[in-house]
């Protein structure tokens, strides 16, 4: 913090980017300032949390406002240097009396989702306020409410104007959250590029095809390998696509203990010689596809004349072309090296895997059942 009191963003000591703050963060502040100003008209500006870690940040108020019967106060999210979805979204409370002995309760506003899927950590019907931030907020209230001698009989509604919008970049509508974004975090704190949450919707994307019942999941790595499997794939609902990205090694993990019958992984053919490398994670900032590991499939088929042009080449599709323009499928030994490797990280889990690669125009160019 600053010697006023008002939001510093501290540097990530792994990435020396600026930290954020989550969405629940926000909230939690938003409350505390809303609930002060509803018993005493006056709202503390900056308002200060204490974070579960035990971080002490402060938030400047954007606005505030008082009714006979509410009081209202936002806080701007600042996501630090994270390309996050709701950087510079304002996180709206508002908050007033509810009915004696009936507890804290929450409401979704504008912009919030409602959970409509079993799986989630939240049961349907409830607004999207996960679990942490509903304990943060629970805490600042009873720890108000104890200061002025009342039960902590309150409704607290977040919203977050503009978010059913924001909420169509995110997973929330595969999800089955519907109508907004969710209240997230569980330190309080956004990390640069952690990819946390990235990883995070792909453990609830499994969670709730899991309770609704599904068994054979697809992992495709981008839009382009998941039009493909859906071609292959035409009956399968669109619970059963996970958004992977370049988690391989995310969604792998997490199936060892919450499985299910099959999974498909689906990507291009330079990503999946990645996995096929034994590279868990296949974005192009954290690995790279090994020319000479691509040679190495064709000098195994017997075909060191395609091996030499492969070591020369610079692309993962040059390095493609070079086999089909020889007769050679390169394509089949890495989809097969590739279903090697997931079933290696997947330690005995029973789960029947496939590989789905496809070219750049979106082709299948190789199938390992």
């Amino acid at each position: 913090m600053s010697d006023d009191g008002r939001t510093v963003k501290r540097k990530d000591g792994a990435t020396g980017l600026r930290r954020g703050w989550t969405t629940g963060a926000c909230a939690t502040a938003a409350t505390k300032a809303a609930l002060n100003g509803l018993l005493t008209g006056e709202f503390p500006d900056p308002v200060s949390i204490r974070l579960p870690k035990g971080e002490e940040p402060a938030f400047a108020l954007s606005r505030h406002r008082l009714t006979n019967e509410t009081a209202e106060a936002s806080i701007v999210k600042d996501a630090g240097d994270d390309p996050d979805v709701t950087h510079l979204a304002e996180i709206v409370v508002t908050i007033g009396r509810a009915q004696a002995g009936r507890g804290l309760v929450f409401r979704a506003g504008e912009g919030v989702g409602t959970v409509t899927r079993e799986g989630l950590p939240i049961p349907p019907g409830e607004p999207a306020i996960n679990p942490v931030p509903r304990q943060m907020i629970r805490s600042v209230v009873e720890e108000i409410c104890e200061a002025h001698a009342l039960a902590p009989d309150f409704e607290v509604t977040i919203s977050i104007p503009g978010g059913e919008a924001l909420a169509e970049k995110t997973w929330n509508p595969r999800l089955g959250i519907l109508g907004g974004l969710s209240i997230l975090g569980t330190t309080g704190i956004v990390h640069p590029f952690s990819c946390a949450s990235w990883i995070n919707a792909i453990h609830r994307g499994v969670d709730v095809a899991r309770a609704a019942g599904l068994s054979h999941l697809v992992g495709p790595t981008g839009s382009t390998s998941e039009a493909a499997a859906r071609t292959v794939y035409p009956d399968l609902p669109e619970l059963a696509f996970l958004d992977m990205g370049d988690f391989a090694g995310g969604l792998l993990k997490y199936l060892r203990t919450h499985p299910v019958e099959r999974l498909t992984i689906a990507g291009g053919f330079a990503k999946l010689s990645k996995l096929a490398q034994g590279a868990m994670d296949l974005h192009s900032g954290r690995s790279q596809v090994d020319f000479a590991f691509l040679a190495g499939l064709a000098a195994e088929a017997g075909r060191d004349d395609v091996a030499a042009r492969i070591r020369g080449a610079n692309t993962a599709k040059e390095a493609l072309d070079i086999g089909t323009d020889a007769g050679f499928d390169l394509a089949g030994p890495v989809a097969r090296n590739a279903q090697i490797c997931a079933r290696e990280l997947l330690r005995g889990a029973p789960i029947a895997i496939d590989i789905l690669v496809t070219d750049r125009s979106g082709h299948v160019v190789a199938h390992a059942r």
